[in-house]
């Protein structure tokens, strides 16, 4: 086979273990472009030797993603944020990565980019998150407009940070939390079928320049997933409805915590039903037949059942 090299932008993060593992496997060079590249060691067993290569990148920087774009054949843009901190915004590390990645690979002559974007990416969103996402998707067109984009609904999967944190939740606290009710509406995606789908879009000739909103095969309420949470952590809390106006006050002062567990812009995301639009192309148009939440899902929550043994 000809070596192909290939930069992931973000690749230690949730989606990227799962991609990695999937590239190597299909003989592809990876170079894992990250800030700090200790935290992608991990990774490289996942390979053979020399197969997969962290490096240290700040995808701010315009002159390192040209650099570690230089000789590569494709890139797929992991990079995201789901709040802010100092000058980690949503329009630097969005908007101004797809940018900057574009541009570089437009000049390096690399035509195969993947973007992970989101479903409810929109100009014109309430949320600031869901418009730097378009703002990232339109930068990114411009540059190289045959780059293909991904719009997973909420991901799920071991390391999650939606069914790990209501678990957890769940199993300390009587009372789970139903934001506005808990009628707004999800389609969740499990990891690994995100990961064959980014394969897919990256070597399917035919998704070029295309937009794919990946969801699951069924469609949740917040209530329904917050019942999930508790049939599988075998816990009763109590469901209880939360305004999202008070939603609101309370994640202005839960903003400030060193990791958040709620934002006042994640609230106004959560105003929003988060499943695949009528008409757009899905995951199933890259080939991908998704996973059940029902069959992923109780495999890790288990963890959280008291008198569940210490993961080892």
């Amino acid at each position: 086979m000809t070596r192909r090299d290939i930069v992931v932008f973000g690749g230690s993060g949730f989606i990227g273990r799962y991609l990695v593992r999937h590239l190597a496997a299909r003989g592809w060079r990876i170079v894992v472009a990250v800030r700090d590249p200790l935290d992608a060691r991990f990774l490289q067993p996942l390979g053979d030797v020399g197969q997969i290569v962290p490096v240290a990148c700040d995808v701010g920087d315009r002159e390192q993603v040209a650099a570690v774009l230089a000789r590569a054949d494709a890139a797929i843009n992991l990079v995201g944020l789901l709040y802010e901190r100092g000058s980690q915004n949503f329009d630097r590390v969005h908007a101004g990565a797809a940018r900057n990645i574009g541009e570089a690979a437009a000049a390096a002559g690399i035509a195969r980019v993947v973007q992970i974007s989101a479903i409810g990416a929109a100009p014109h969103s309430p949320s600031a998150y869901a418009r730097s996402k378009a703002a990232a998707e339109a930068a990114l067109h411009e540059a190289v407009p045959g780059a293909v984009v991904l719009r997973p609904s909420i991901v799920f999967g071991a390391e999650d940070g939606f069914f790990n944190l209501f678990a957890r939740i769940a199993s300390l606290s009587p009372v789970l939390p139903l934001f506005g009710g808990g009628t707004t509406r999800f389609q969740p995606v499990y990891v690994d079928d995100v990961a064959r789908a980014i394969v897919a879009a990256l070597e399917l000739p035919e998704a070029a320049g295309r937009t794919y909103e990946l969801g699951g095969p069924r469609v949740y309420s917040f209530r329904q997933l917050m019942e999930i949470v508790r049939r599988e952590t075998r816990t009763r809390p109590m469901m209880v409805p939360v305004p999202f106006a008070l939603a609101r006050i309370k994640a202005f002062f839960l903003q400030f915590l060193p990791v958040p567990p709620l934002t006042p812009d994640q609230v106004r995301l959560l105003q929003i039903d988060n499943v695949v639009a009528p008409g757009a192309r899905t995951i199933a148009d890259l080939g991908i037949v998704p996973t059940t939440v029902e069959v992923i899902v109780p495999t890790y929550l288990a963890r959280y059942r008291r008198h569940a043994p210490e993961p080892r």
